[in-house]
C-alpha cells in the first residue's frame, strides 16, 4: 500500500456522489440520491448545482466531440444532456431492450465511433425489470435513433465500464453484492462490430468491496476505485497494468471510493468522488489521463 498520494477535499455532500467529469475547466459530478449534478469551478473552489432533477444519474461521460452522457439509474435511462443548457429534457438513447424496460443504468464508455457501452445492474431493493444484469451497446442508426444490444452474457452485476485506449479491449467491474458470486476486473475483447469475445478475469478481489468505478492514464494503466473500511485492504485506488498486474494501491482518506478521472490543464489531477459524499482532488500522482474530451492543453 503506497500512502504518498497528497489527497485534497474539494467537495462535502449528504449522500453519495458518482460520474466525476472533467469539463475543461472545472469538475461535474453527481449527488445520486439528490438527483443533482454539481460543478466545481477549478477558478472558484466552489460547486454549485448544475443540474436537477437528473434521474439520479450516476455515470458521466463525454464523447470525442463534446456531447455528454450519462446513466440515470432511477430513471431507468441513457441519455445524452445539452452541455449549454443542462435543464432541458435530455435526450434518450436507451431506455429499453427489445420493448422491456431496462434496470438502473449506472457506468458508461464511449467509442470512437460514437458507440455508447453501458452497464445496467440493479442495485434497487425491487426486482429486476429485465431477468439478467448485462453490458449494453447503444448504436446511433440511421434516421436519428438509437439501438441497444446486449453485449454481455456473463455478468451478475456490472458496475463501472472503461474501453483502453486503443479501444480493443473493454474493461468491467463485476461487483455483485451476494457473497457467494465473484468481484472480478474483467477484460473483454472488442470485435469489429462492437460486440465482445470472451472474457479474461485480470484480478479477484475475493469477499471484498471490488471495483465501482475506473479511468484510464496515457499509459493505458486502469485506475480503478475499490474497496471498503468494512473488511479486505479497505478503501483505496489500484492502478494496474493492462493485464492485470496491480502496479500501486493507495489508501483513501474516505470510504467507499465510487469513481475518477482525471482533470486540470495538463489532465494530470486526479478526481475522485465516495459513497461517503466526498469528492476530493489528488495533484500529485504522477499520471496523465487519457480522456475522449477535452483535449489536453499545455
Amino acid at each position: 500500500m503506497n500512502d504518498a498520494w497528497q489527497w485534497e477535499l474539494i467537495a462535502k455532500h449528504d449522500s453519495l456522489t458518482e460520474g466525476p467529469t472533467w469539463d475543461g475547466s472545472g469538475l461535474l459530478y453527481n449527488e445520486c440520491y439528490a438527483s443533482t449534478t454539481y460543478r466545481w469551478d477549478a477558478a472558484s473552489g466552489e460547486s454549485s448545482v448544475w443540474r436537477n432533477p437528473t434521474g439520479q444519474a450516476n455515470g458521466m461521460k463525454f464523447d470525442r466531440s463534446g456531447r455528454l452522457f450519462a446513466c440515470e439509474g432511477g430513471a431507468n435511462r441513457v441519455v445524452e444532456i445539452d452541455v449549454a443548457k443542462p435543464g432541458n429534457e435530455p435526450t434518450v438513447i436507451a431506455d429499453n431492450l427489445d420493448g422491456a424496460k431496462i434496470n438502473m443504468p449506472n457506468d458508461l464508455d464511449i467509442d470512437g465511433n460514437g458507440r455508447v457501452y453501458f452497464s445496467d445492474p440493479n442495485y434497487s431493493d425491487n426486482p429486476n425489470n429485465i431477468p439478467h444484469e448485462s453490458v449494453y451497446l447503444a448504436e446511433h442508426i440511421f434516421g436519428g435513433n438509437w439501438i441497444t444490444k446486449r453485449v454481455t452474457f456473463d455478468t451478475n452485476r456490472p458496475n463501472g465500464i472503461l474501453l483502453s485506449a486503443d479501444q480493443s479491449t473493454l474493461y468491467v467491474a463485476e461487483s455483485p453484492v451476494k457473497p457467494n458470486l465473484k468481484r472480478q476486473l474483467r477484460a473483454y475483447p472488442v470485435n469489429s462490430d462492437g460486440t465482445l469475445g470472451g472474457k479474461t478475469v485480470l484480478f479477484d478481489f475475493g469477499p471484498g468491496r471490488g471495483i465501482d468505478g475506473m479511468a484510464i492514464n496515457t499509459d493505458g494503466q486502469i485506475l480503478a476505485t475499490a474497496g471498503s473500511n468494512a473488511g479486505g485492504a479497505g478503501s483505496a485506488i489500484y492502478v494496474f497494468e493492462p493485464d492485470g498486474l496491480v502496479r500501486s494501491t493507495h489508501r483513501s482518506p474516505a470510504d467507499s471510493p465510487t469513481n475518477c478521472t482525471f482533470g486540470g490543464p495538463g489532465l494530470d489531477v486526479l478526481f475522485v468522488t465516495f459513497a461517503t459524499g466526498h469528492v476530493y482532488q489528488v495533484r500529485n500522482t504522477g499520471m496523465t489521463g487519457h480522456l475522449a474530451y477535452p483535449r489536453r492543453m499545455f
